[in-house]
């Protein structure tokens, strides 16, 4: 069955003079998925997320949502009215109060009352705003801000869900409180596409990812496929003996691909190609050849590993 796409691009690129700062992207995203943008800075993730907003011309190439054209002209504004992008600089208005903020957004998609009154309740509440409601901009923290305009972002009900940057900034708690909106906001059905420095946090939200690097997106595929194909499995050992013969007994291993000493300790990591069974088997032997384990634990490498293995390539 052919899955049905949020999101298609064909040969996109976007050029500033002499400076490519997006080549030549197919990317596809799947209804109902939340997909991750990663990336360094100056990769080309904010050129590629405001082409998908309809906020930037592509210099080539072609842009489909829900398998609609989109367009800059004003072609397709009923298209437009199902995006809700967040940029890392749109600006609040201090002086306004929550309420008021969010009513003058909602009067500008032309939501009528009582619909208009209905919704900005059921933003504020989803957000945990509601008790803020009559409480200026310029008194709320971060969080809360960030909170605010994610709750503008969506007041119109968009089905596709451009974030960038949204948890620049935030402390742990106001990130956390962040990825629970998400989540809620996916489990409504919404599509979202979320660039992060934050690689955990896109690693505990997102179905997909992609990586760029100078333009270029050089990866993007399934989270879990992605692990399946690049993540290698480590091995943390340490032992009450001497390390010198773990070491000699761990790098005869034919499972054991690299190996390395954790300083001031006395613990090895260990890159292992068997399965389970035969990472039980290690530790048996190595139990059976007498060396004292204190450690024995499996890990498989994280997203940013990943990321720096794979942010420095480039499409043949």
């Amino acid at each position: 069955m052919t899955k049905e796409l949020a999101i298609k691009t064909c040969g996109l690129t976007k050029r500033f003079d002499r400076h490519i700062a997006v080549n030549d992207v197919d990317l596809e995203i799947a209804v109902g998925e939340v997909y991750g943008l990663i990336g360094p800075n100056g990769a080309g993730k904010t050129t590629l997320i405001r082409m998908l907003a309809a906020a930037q011309e592509p210099t080539t190439g072609e842009i489909y949502i829900n398998g609609d054209r989109l367009l800059l002209d004003q072609s397709n504004p009923l298209l437009k009215r199902h995006l809700g992008y967040l940029p890392d600089d749109f600006p609040l208005y201090n002086d306004l109060s929550v309420w008021d903020y969010l009513d003058y957004f909602a009067r500008l998609y032309l939501l009528k009352n009582p619909r208009r009154r209905q919704r900005l309740n059921e933003v504020l509440e989803l957000v945990q705003l509601t008790y803020k409601r009559n409480s200026q901009i310029s008194t709320l923290s971060r969080g809360m801000k960030q909170r605010l305009s994610l709750a503008r972002t969506i007041i119109h009900e968009p089905i596709l869900l451009l974030l960038d940057e949204p948890v620049s900034g935030l402390d742990p708690i106001a990130r956390q409180q962040f990825r629970e909106i998400v989540k809620v906001l996916q489990e409504a059905g919404m599509t979202i596409l979320i660039s992060s420095h934050v690689l955990s946090d896109l690693a505990e939200l997102c179905t997909s990812v992609g990586i760029m690097e100078l333009g270029y997106l050089v990866e993007s595929c399934n989270l879990t496929d992605l692990y399946e194909r690049q993540s290698r499995q480590q091995i943390f050992i340490s032992t009450l003996g001497d390390l010198e013969t773990l070491k000699a007994y761990l790098i005869e291993h034919p499972l054991i691909e690299e190996w390395e000493v954790i300083p001031q300790t006395n613990s090895m990591r260990t890159y292992f190609t068997g399965d389970r069974a035969a990472g039980a088997n290690l530790l048996q032997s190595l139990i059976n050849a007498g060396i004292p384990i204190t450690e024995f634990h499996c890990a498989q490498e994280d997203l940013e590993t990943i990321f720096l293995k794979l942010g420095h390539k480039q499409p043949s």
